[in-house]
């Protein structure tokens, strides 16, 4: 079977590849051995599938239905099979395969959930309170002992992004303004003790799927080890072409930052930070790439918090 990646992972993967990355032209190649190394049957390539990764629906030699991922090295997928281990299908996706050395290739073997379901689907108010609650699920302390996974912090991953914050607003004048208020909300945020929570890190309504086990399962984490503001932080974003179409959009952003840092016990202002730094962080990266129009709407949705 040929494993053609679809054209939406193609074009963020020319978006976010380094030069000479031959992650993508080998990925067809990299997909039939880790089919052939698990005996598995592909049923089909899900599609319009990720933007990092590539998904194919497959059946074990049991016949039990599974998914097998496949991402580039620079997605982390060590961190996020690490991560699932950890919570062992509490709130999340089920690891079907036990050793770090299953994620040979970058694939990881999951169990089959519903693509085609997800919270997004449902109405606002439902759709933030399934996925808060889900999110909630998450975050447990991380893994201690020898052996141990070292997870990226917080502080560590948005240190990196505000280097590339910074350069971006050096040649991009208007953005400047918010760009500086994020990197100093961000000093702000660190300043205090750090708290020491297994984060999924990008979590979004779209991230969290219909399953058989439970009705909603979160995919997909890219994990982090930190503050539980910073993981609430884009969910509040959620929906934002519609909240910048809605005249009140300012205002009923501004409650949902109310209502979801009550409903979690996170403190609000640090989840307003959060929003900031991660709304004008996404919006400088799209623009960076081209994608001006996501541009657009993430720096106007940055400037009401």
């Amino acid at each position: 079977m040929a494993f053609e990646p679809p054209q939406r992972l193609v074009r963020a993967t020319g978006e976010t590849a380094p030069p000479g990355d031959d992650w993508l032209a080998e990925l067809p190649r990299a997909a039939e051995r880790a089919v052939a190394r698990r005996g598995l049957t592909v049923e089909r390539v899900q599609v319009p599938g990720g933007r990092s990764s590539l998904v194919l629906l497959v059946r074990r030699a049991d016949g039990t239905p599974a998914v097998l991922k496949l991402a580039p090295p620079r997605a982390r997928p060590e961190s996020e099979r690490a991560a699932l281990a950890h919570w062992g299908g509490l709130g999340a996706v089920q690891l079907l395969e036990s050793g770090p050395e299953d994620t040979a290739e970058g694939a990881l073997l999951l169990e089959r959930l519903h693509p085609e379901m997800s919270v997004r689907s449902l109405p606002e108010a439902k759709a933030l309170l399934e996925a808060a609650g889900t999110l909630r699920r998450l975050w447990v302390p991380p893994p201690t002992g020898e052996g141990a996974h070292r997870f990226e912090t917080v502080a560590e991953r948005t240190g990196r992004q505000a280097e590339a914050m910074a350069a971006s607003a050096r040649m991009d004048t208007a953005a400047a303004p918010l760009v500086d208020a994020a990197l100093a909300v961000r000093d702000e945020l660190l300043a205090g003790p750090p708290e020491d929570r297994l984060l999924h890190g990008t979590f979004r309504q779209s991230k969290v799927l219909g399953a058989d086990r439970l009705p909603w399962l979160a995919v997909g984490p890219d994990p982090v080890v930190g503050d539980c503001a910073f993981d609430l932080a884009r969910l509040v974003r959620d929906r934002v072409e519609d909240l910048i179409a809605t005249p009140s959009g300012a205002a009923v952003t501004r409650r949902r930052i109310q209502r979801l840092a009550e409903s979690l016990e996170v403190d609000q202002e640090r989840l307003r930070g959060w929003t900031l730094f991660r709304a004008v962080e996404s919006g400088v990266r799209a623009r960076r790439v081209g994608r001006e129009q996501d541009a657009e709407l993430l720096l106007e949705f940055a400037t009401w918090l």
